[in-house]
C-alpha cells in the first residue's frame, strides 16, 4: 500500500497540471534561483531510525500542516541555475540546506544540518497552453542529500509555477518529493519559494532577432532570414546568395544567368552567348571539343593540341607533319609518313652490298666498300627512317664451319658498326652472321665461293 501510495503521488505530480506561461526559452536560456526551502518528511509515512518511524497509513496526511513538521530558517537557503535546452525542456542543478527539528511528530535530541544537491529536467508547458504570465512546469532528476553525516540518494519528482513579474524576473513556487534509493532511507517532501531571474538572450544588431537564432548577428536583416539580409532582394539570403549584391535566380544560389545556357555568369566565360557547362558556358560551333574562345578556327575542326586548327600536312600523305618522319615526301601512316620499301629498293640494296669485299679470312672493310655504303648504301637507308634492316653476313664453305660461322657473324657486325658511325640510327639495325649455310653460288669454283663471301642488307618485315 505504502510503495502504491508513493507511485501515485509520482504520477500526480507528472500529468495532474495543466496551466502555463512564459519564461525561460531560445531568448533567455540561463536562470539563476534565489530562495528558501522548508522541508517536510511526516507525509511521506516513513523514517529513518526506529525512533523516527511512522505508518504508511499517514502517507500524504496533514500536507499542508506547516506549524507542526515544516522545518525553515529564516534565510536563503536554496541556489539553482537552470538552462533552457530547448523543445520546452530545461536543466537545473540546485543546493539547498536546512535545520532540522522536526521528522514528522518526532523531534531529535539535536537539531540536524540538511544539505542536498540535485539535477533535474524541467519540462515548461507555456508554449503548450498559451497561459500568460503563468509558467507550470513538471521535473524529475536525481540527488543526493545529508542528515549530519547520514546520507541518501533520492529519485526527485518536481512540480512547479512560476509567476512572471517583468520580462526576466520570476516569482517561484515549487515541491518535490524526494524518494531514497534505500529503503531505509527517509523519504521527504522539499518544498521551495523565491525569486528566479531569466537570462542570455541578446540582439546585437537590434533587427529582432535574439542572437542564438540570428545567422547574422552582427547585420540587421529579416526574421524570414533568420536575421539575415538580402541585399539584392531576389529572395535569397546574404548569408546563403552567392552573388548578395546582383539579383539572381534560387537555382543558381542567388546568381544571374544572363544567357540561359545554365552557367551562371560568374562562371560563365562567354556570359553573353549560349553555350556548355563543360566549355565554361561557352559554344564550340565546329564541334572539335575545343570551346570558341579557345579556338583559333572556329569553323575548322582541329585538335586542342593546335588550338582546334588542323595540323599541317605539307606532303598531303595523310600524316600531319608533326607524326611524319619524312614531312616533304609522300609515305603511308604505316611507316609514319615515310616511303614503303619496295621490293625494288630492297633489290637495289643488295646490289650494292655484293660488292662489300672482304679479304678472305678477314672481317676488314676495303676502303672500296666504305665508298659504296658512304655513297649508295647509307643515302637509301635514310630515305626510309621509319624502316628497320638486319645486315646478314655469308662465307664460302672453305675452312671450318665454326671458323665461317665467326667470320660471318664478325663481317656482318662490322659492316652494321660503320652505318651506325655513319649516321644511320643505331636501333634501326642488326646484324647476324649464318657462316657458309646460305650459298647463292657454287663452292666448288672460285667464282662462286667468291659471290658467297657477302653481306646483305633486308629489310625486317
Amino acid at each position: 500500500m505504502k510503495q502504491l501510495n508513493k507511485l501515485a503521488v509520482a504520477l500526480i505530480m507528472l500529468f495532474a497540471f495543466t496551466f502555463s506561461t512564459q519564461a525561460q526559452n531560445e531568448d533567455n536560456r540561463w536562470s539563476i534561483f534565489l530562495g528558501v526551502n522548508a522541508v517536510d518528511f511526516y507525509p511521506t509515512g516513513n523514517g529513518m531510525a526506529p525512533d523516527y518511524l511512522m505508518s504508511s497509513e499517514n502517507f500524504l496526511e496533514d500536507f499542508f500542516n506547516v506549524g507542526d513538521h515544516w522545518n525553515a530558517v529564516a534565510s536563503m537557503t536554496s541556489l539553482n541555475v537552470g538552462y533552457y535546452v530547448g523543445q520546452d525542456l530545461s536543466v537545473r542543478g540546485g543546493f539547498n540546506v536546512n535545520r532540522i527539528s522536526k521528522i514528522g511528530k518526532t523531534k531529535p535530541e539535536s537539531k540536524l544540518t540538511y544539505v542536498a544537491l540535485d539535477g533535474d529536467l524541467l519540462y515548461s508547458f507555456n508554449r503548450l497552453l498559451n497561459s500568460g504570465r503563468f509558467d507550470p512546469y513538471l521535473g524529475a532528476g536525481v540527488g543526493y542529500y545529508w542528515l549530519d553525516s547520514e546520507g541518501a540518494a533520492t529519485f526527485n519528482s518536481s512540480l512547479g509555477l512560476n509567476i512572471q513579474l517583468t520580462e526576466k524576473l520570476f516569482f517561484t513556487l515549487e515541491t518535490s518529493y524526494k524518494q531514497a534509493f534505500d529503503g531505509g532511507r527517509l523519504d521527504l517532501f522539499q518544498h521551495t519559494a523565491g525569486i528566479k531571474f531569466a537570462f542570455g538572450g541578446k540582439d546585437t544588431d537590434g533587427d529582432g532577432v535574439f542572437d542564438d537564432k540570428d545567422k547574422c548577428p552582427e547585420v540587421p536583416g529579416l526574421e524570414e532570414f533568420e536575421g539575415c539580409p538580402d541585399s539584392d532582394g531576389d529572395g535569397m539570403p546574404d548569408a546563403e546568395d552567392s552573388c548578395p549584391e546582383v539579383a539572381g535566380l534560387p537555382e543558381f544560389n542567388g546568381c544571374p544567368d544572363t544567357d540561359g545556357d545554365g552557367v551562371t555568369d560568374a562562371e560563365d566565360k562567354c556570359p553573353k552567348i549560349a553555350g556548355l557547362a563543360k566549355y565554361d558556358g561557352c559554344p564550340d560551333t565546329d564541334g572539335d571539343g575545343v570551346p570558341d574562345n579557345l579556338d583559333e578556327c572556329k569553323d575548322q575542326a582541329g585538335p586542342k593540341e593546335n588550338k582546334g586548327c588542323p595540323w599541317p600536312d605539307s606532303d598531303g600523305d595523310g600524316v600531319p607533319d608533326k607524326d611524319d618522319l619524312c614531312p616533304e615526301v609522300a609515305g603511308t601512316s604505316a611507316d609514319k609518313g615515310c616511303p614503303e620499301v619496295t621490293k625494288e629498293v630492297q633489290d637495289e640494296l643488295n646490289e650494292f652490298a655484293k660488292v662489300i669485299n672482304f679479304q678472305s679470312g678477314k672481317t676488314y672493310i676495303t676502303d672500296y666498300s666504305k665508298n659504296i655504303l658512304d655513297t649508295k648504301v647509307i643515302p637509301i637507308l635514310n630515305k626510309y627512317p621509319n624502316a628497320n634492316f638486319v645486315i646478314e653476313g655469308h662465307t664460302d664453305s672453305t675452312g671450318s664451319k665454326k671458323t665461317n660461322q665467326r667470320i660471318s657473324d664478325e663481317r656482318a657486325a662490322a659492316v652494321k658498326e660503320y652505318l651506325q658511325t655513319n649516321g644511320v640510327a643505331k636501333e634501326r639495325l642488326t646484324s647476324k652472321g649464318y657462316g657458309p649455310d646460305k650459298p647463292i653460288a657454287s663452292n666448288k669454283t672460285e667464282n662462286g665461293r667468291k659471290e658467297n663471301r657477302r653481306v646483305e642488307i633486308n629489310l625486317v618485315k
